[in-house]
């Protein structure tokens, strides 16, 4: 015959603890889960759709606030800048008023363009570039730096960026931006055939390749230089939507801007 299990006798108290502490509400463990009211339910899809809305408004704060943000950063460094060339001489003459000098050197500006203009300003300012190009490593900067003042400079001369131009580069099917700098013609067995000396950035504006190609391959969109310069600069972030040539070549006169590179 089996044996009979002995059970000890459990004091009343002591079973009702144990009962106590198996359903204790304060133990997310022992606690039976408790079903969530259809109120609660509601609070939380409402605290997700306000906390949605809040995020999304923020951002859209922060997109727009952004741009406005960095350029008068930009400005206000900018006039602190050149404010602080003629602003110390002022000082100590005892006229500690702000934009003083800025103002100043605006004027000043204006007058090395008068000055520059002119016989004795452009012989004065091309011996102080000769002396500059003499010097091993300032004229490196200076050439790179004048480069583009040139391209932007309303005086367009034989230094200047011509035009822009979109060639296909690096493969067939693919578009870079570049500039138009200068005209050659190569003369060959075949005969004379004109070429387009074209930079190409590939550091901003101060480091490119340059490409000979021949001027009937060479696509001259409605593009400005400074429209130009501003897309290289920026990324190609401000492109237009729709690019047209200006002359009628042999490929298509618009181009798909997904294809367009900008190196």
């Amino acid at each position: 015959m089996p044996e009979d299990k002995e059970y000890a006798p459990v004091p009343l108290g002591q079973a009702a603890a144990e009962a106590s502490a198996a359903t204790d509400p304060e133990d997310p463990v022992k606690s039976p889960p408790r079903p969530s009211s259809p109120a609660t339910s509601t609070r939380k899809a409402c605290f997700a759709v306000l906390q949605s809305w809040v995020s999304r408004k923020f951002m859209t704060g922060c997109v727009v606030l952004f741009p406005i943000a960095v350029t008068f950063f930009i400005t206000w460094w900018f006039i602190q800048f050149v404010d602080g060339f003629f602003s110390p001489l002022y000082a100590k003459l005892g006229f500690d008023i702000f934009g003083l000098g800025f103002l100043t050197s605006l004027v000043f500006i204006l007058l090395v363009g008068i000055f520059v203009s002119s016989w004795v300003g452009s012989t004065v300012f091309w011996v102080g570039e000769w002396f500059i190009k003499k010097m091993p490593f300032v004229r490196h900067i200076y050439s790179a730096s004048k480069q583009v003042s040139t391209a932007v400079s309303p005086d367009q001369n034989t230094t200047a960026f011509k035009e822009v131009a979109i060639i296909s580069h690096p493969r067939v099917g693919e578009y870079a931006f570049g500039f138009i700098t200068s005209t050659m013609v190569l003369q060959t067995d075949k005969g004379d055939e004109e070429l387009c000396s074209v930079y190409v950035p590939t550091n901003h504006l101060y480091i490119g390749d340059i490409f000979l190609i021949n001027s009937a391959e060479i696509i001259r969109p409605n593009l400005s230089i400074r429209e130009g310069i501003e897309i290289i600069v920026s990324g190609g972030m401000t492109m237009p939507q729709v690019i047209t040539s200006l002359e009628p070549t042999p490929r298509k006169s618009q181009i798909r801007l997904d294809r367009v590179m900008t190196v």
